[in-house]
């Protein structure tokens, strides 16, 4: 397959990426209980797929208050730095860069899954929302619960917010990633700020765009300042309606955050595009636009085709293509676009989240020619 954009070299700040490959993140709750700690199986999954230019891996909350689904790992104790070690280090000896997102769930929590009320600009359920954990089901799968009634943040608990996000960039520098990708996207707790429909506070936090971009602003200012703006990114969704969160004035809202993320200078915005059929799509001229807005790196994410992933590169009005499905079962996805060899199924949907073993997580195969 021809795709020279695509399988180009690419400089990310101060790190050069060898192709344009960034393997979209991806919650598989694969982590170890108690704790919430990355464990030497994630380590051999992501390892696995360093085939991408640059990895950014699953959400990984920033506290035990910003959890909302089980077996996902956390980026807040000393035992998570250290389980993440093992996964920094087995990506960067196989050659990719790699990013962990910063998460942090508000509204979109269940008592039943860490023991605390959820928190949220407002207090406003997500409605038609499920969080899961796992409770011994015989097939392994996950349990679905209704998210909680959340309770509205006060200013101390804004404050507290932004804090650990901080920590949290502090402590994936500590275990060796290259920087951090703050979650503002899908409906979870910056995004929620974002939108007029869960978002309707009446302080400096509500009511305007101005101030409902003011938590995403101040917690990316935060995040810049403690670990330098060539290692934040921040990450977006435009036209990603599920959550309960379609509002008419996003498009609004994230062009004039961009503007102010511009300023910052930060590393890149990450966009996350609406992936089901006939999803709303991004209107071309907005693309343009973003582009015209911000200066530096622009990924797009969404179920993109390698073609339609090199067109946006070739018009220059991104930077690097994230894929997702693909990556998840194949391993060696640029080099099966290569050679124009066949893609791994998923096998297993019972796989996609939770369990503790390899099956549906490190068991794919790679491409082997046939004799």
């Amino acid at each position: 397959m021809n795709l020279p954009h695509l399988f180009s070299k690419y400089q990310l700040g101060a790190i050069e990426l060898k192709n344009r490959f960034l393997m979209a993140p991806m919650t598989r709750s694969r982590a170890s209980e108690p704790g919430e700690i990355p464990n030497a199986l994630m380590a051999e999954y992501y390892a696995q797929r360093a085939s991408a230019g640059i990895i950014v891996t699953e959400a990984a909350q920033v506290s035990l208050q910003g959890t909302g689904f089980a077996k996902t790992p956390g980026i807040y104790t000393d035992e998570q730095i250290e389980g993440w070690k093992l996964t920094t280090q087995a990506v960067h000896q196989a050659g990719s860069a790699i990013f962990i997102q910063l998460w942090h769930v508000g509204r979109v929590g269940s008592a039943k899954v860490n023991g605390l009320q959820p928190i949220a600009p407002s207090a406003i359920t997500a409605q038609n929302t499920n969080v899961y954990l796992f409770d011994g089901a015989p097939n392994g799968d996950a349990t679905f619960v209704p998210a909680d009634e959340p309770k509205a943040m006060t200013q101390s608990d804004i404050d507290q917010t932004i804090a650990e996000f901080v920590q949290g960039a502090k402590n994936a520098i500590a275990a060796g990633f290259d920087g951090v990708e703050i979650h503002a996207a899908n409906g979870y707790l910056i995004d929620q700020f974002l939108r007029t429909n869960s978002n309707q506070r009446t302080d400096n936090y509500g009511g305007s765009k101005e101030n409902r971009i003011r938590f995403l602003i101040e917690t990316t200012t935060a995040v810049v300042k403690a670990i330098g703006k060539e290692k934040t990114g921040v990450r977006l969704s435009p036209t990603v309606l599920f959550k309960g969160l379609s509002d008419p004035e996003i498009l609004e809202t994230i062009a004039l955050a961009v503007v102010q993320l511009n300023a910052l200078d930060i590393a890149y915005i990450h966009l996350c595009e609406a992936d089901w059929d006939n999803a709303p799509q991004i209107p071309m001229d907005y693309r343009i636009q973003l582009r015209k807005d911000f200066n530096n790196t622009i990924i797009a994410t969404g179920k993109k085709t390698p073609e339609e992933g090199e067109q946006l590169l070739a018009a220059q009005l991104v930077d690097l293509i994230g894929f997702g499905r693909n990556f998840l079962t194949n391993p060696d996805y640029p080099q099966r676009l290569l050679l124009d060899a066949p893609l791994n199924p998923i096998s297993d949907t019972h796989t996609l989240f939770g369990g503790g073993s390899s099956r549906g997580y490190t068991d794919y195969p790679f491409w082997e020619q046939p004799a």
